[in-house]
């Protein structure tokens, strides 16, 4: 069987080997890129005759799926797998599945950095004391404040773990109500009164039909007056023309953004690169060397779990091996 590893896992070599060495032992050949590429015919030529293909983000649409007739099994080295078409596969009888779970601490964290660096004017200070000016503003602190998670998956909620530990006030809206959750403290609400109500708003939910520009013009002008709005999930749950008017307008008062309707780099005339007291980041909230590492390791359990018969982490249930 042959083994594709169609673009890098940001890992050094020696984990790679370290997790191949099993399958090769037992006669799989097993494949690794070291650039990556989002060009069809070359993704097409390093999965070609692969029976399992490993990728990250790259986009993996039905053409090329289609193109590839023994492929079996997509492990995605990520959490969402928007980027794949799954209608593809399901017809084709391929199994998806992801690394669910490998960055909950690490898009935590990146949450909260991205909620200080807002409340504390991080940005601004580092550009003041480069230009040899002094402080002319005022932080807040995220003590005290009131935080609205939308969606209390995995990260959710260690979300929610982490603003009760800095003393904020939980609130929550998702689809269902998680046990865990109330046992932390947190309480759930309808959506439009976490908006009304909170001087925080943070997004951690995948990209559907149903949530797709959940945050449009109309949800974010129902957000209390200056509050935050942080999204760490997927792009296209907000719209950044209405956010950028929203902030240039100051019905709210800043945002840190991880993600964006497309991969960075985003265009030169994106609405948000003009907007004030919002901080951006490059998609990098899963970006830690220990998530990296962790996902690789899942990817090719992933793979273990799938030829010994019970899939794990499974998106899209193809046809028996």
């Amino acid at each position: 069987m042959r083994i594709a590893v169609v673009e890098p896992l940001g890992v050094p070599q020696e984990l790679l080997d370290g997790l191949a060495a099993p399958f090769r032992t037992a006669g799989h050949e097993v494949c690794f890129e070291s650039e990556r590429s989002t060009d069809m015919e070359i993704l097409r030529r390093r999965a070609e005759g692969a029976s399992a293909v490993v990728l990250a983000n790259v986009p993996f649409g039905g053409d090329l799926i289609r193109a590839l007739p023994e492929l079996r099994m997509l492990s995605v080295a990520f959490t969402g797998t928007d980027h794949v078409d799954c209608a593809a596969c399901c017809e084709r009888g391929i199994w998806v599945c992801n690394a669910a779970g490998y960055a909950t601490q690490a898009t935590a964290e990146m949450t909260i950095a991205l909620m200080l660096g807002v409340l504390r004017c991080v940005a601004e200070g580092d550009r003041v004391v480069r230009q040899g000016g002094v402080r002319t503003y005022l932080g807040k602190e995220l003590q005290g404040k009131k935080v609205g998670i939308v969606g209390t998956g995995a990260i959710g909620l260690r979300v929610a773990e982490l603003l009760l530990a800095f003393g904020c006030e939980v609130v929550a809206w998702s689809r269902s109500v998680r046990k865990e959750a109330l046992a932390l403290g947190v309480t759930y609400v309808d959506l439009d009164e976490l908006l009304a109500t909170c001087d925080i708003v943070s997004l951690h939910m995948p990209l559907t039909e149903e949530t797709r520009l959940l945050f449009d013009r109309e949800r974010i002008a129902r957000m209390k007056p200056g509050s935050l709005l942080l999204n760490v999930s997927r792009g296209g749950v907000v719209d950044s023309h209405a956010l950028a008017v929203a902030l240039k307008e100051g019905h709210l008062k800043g945002a840190g953004i991880d993600v964006f309707e497309m991969e960075p780099p985003i265009p030169a005339d994106h609405p948000l690169l003009d907007a004030p007291n919002t901080l951006l980041a490059p998609h990098g909230g899963f970006a830690t060397e220990e998530a990296l590492a962790k996902r690789a390791r899942i990817v090719f359990e992933n793979i273990t779990a799938w030829m010994e018969g019970h899939p794990r982490n499974v998106v899209v249930r193809g046809r028996s091996l």
